[in-house]
């Protein structure tokens, strides 16, 4: 017998009726959901996209991630990746794939997630459309669309020997907070809800950065806007995206290790931060602070010397699927 208050209970149709009221509009929808496509303005004649999904197991666990957290989470770490471009947020497309005896809750906890990083974020940008399916594995996939401006793209293969490198937001935060979930929340090898609560509470700052980041959203425009000539959004690591920055630019990238603290926030991802360069003697843009320099070579070095360490996170070398 089916539950009344499951996907599988009410179906298809019924779950969207209860989540659309609760997603966040876009101020570009000229169509919103409820057609086959949505229709959006398009102001510069031109659209930065994006997509990024989030897997149950090797991106979050449900015993650590409340539904909010994990709407909160897929719609910031999309939004970065606009930003990275220069790009102000516009919409974002979000398919779902969940177990048919789920609670609707569950899909209604993260349409609120959804809708509360967009207000938080990038207020104006919402949700236009997706598509709902069953899956035994829960799977968050967003596609995020952003504006240009009339600016031209800040690209990763911009920077230039000389130029100052500067984040915005956080380093570090999100890779100590999971290596906490991952010491203080695990019982008998599973994630356990309670151990994972008792631990957000006694370390809002770290867990809270893992499992609900607040990206610098608003500083990609005024990167662009400061003359930057390089960005990308640091969602594997400082020292592995700083590499592919370095790589795409042809340059090496110094980084200084009293501006950018210890081997967690060389190493961590997921903080979704703005790393950018800007031209010798620029004044940053508010937000950013400088943390090295663009030099010849190539790779990334930390006080001259070449940092060879393979962290970050790359899922297919770094998932085992030990904690479920």
């Amino acid at each position: 017998m089916t539950q009344p208050d499951t996907l599988r209970g009410i179906g298809e149709g019924a779950s969207l009726a209860r989540i659309f009221p609760r997603l966040p509009h876009s101020d570009f929808a000229l169509v919103g959901p409820g057609d086959d496509s949505a229709v959006m303005s398009a102001p510069d004649a031109r659209f930065v996209v994006t997509t990024d999904m989030m897997i149950h197991g090797p991106d979050f666990r449900l015993a650590w991630s409340s539904p909010h957290d994990l709407g909160w989470k897929a719609a910031a770490s999309n939004l970065a990746d606009v930003a990275a471009m220069g790009a102000a947020p516009t919409a974002l497309v979000v398919a779902i794939a969940a177990p048919a005896d789920a609670p609707v809750s569950l899909l209604e906890g993260i349409a609120d997630g959804l809708r509360d990083a967009c207000l938080a974020l990038a207020p104006g940008c919402g949700v236009v459309g997706g598509d709902l399916s069953v899956s035994t594995t829960l799977t968050i996939a967003v596609t995020a669309f952003g504006d240009l401006g009339g600016r031209a793209p800040v690209l990763r293969s911009g920077a230039r020997v000389g130029d100052v490198v500067a984040v915005s937001g956080v380093l570090g935060r999100a890779a100590a907070g999971l290596r906490l979930l991952f010491e203080m929340a695990v019982v008998d090898g599973h994630p356990d809800a309670a151990a994972a609560a008792s631990l957000r509470a006694a370390e809002p700052a770290l867990v809270g950065a893992q499992l609900a980041p607040t990206p610098p959203i608003g500083d990609g425009v005024a990167a662009a806007l400061g003359g930057a000539t390089a960005m990308l959004d640091l969602s594997d690591g400082l020292a592995l995206d700083a590499r592919r920055l370095a790589t795409a630019s042809g340059v090496a990238v110094d980084l200084d290790s009293a501006a950018v603290g210890d081997r967690e926030s060389l190493d961590g991802g997921e903080d979704h931060s703005l790393l950018a360069t800007f031209p010798a003697g620029a004044v940053l843009p508010a937000g950013f602070r400088a943390i090295g320099r663009v030099v010849a070579g190539e790779g990334v070095l930390v006080d001259g010397q070449h940092y060879d360490e393979r962290g970050g996170w790359d899922p297919y070398e770094q998932w085992s699927g030990a904690v479920g």
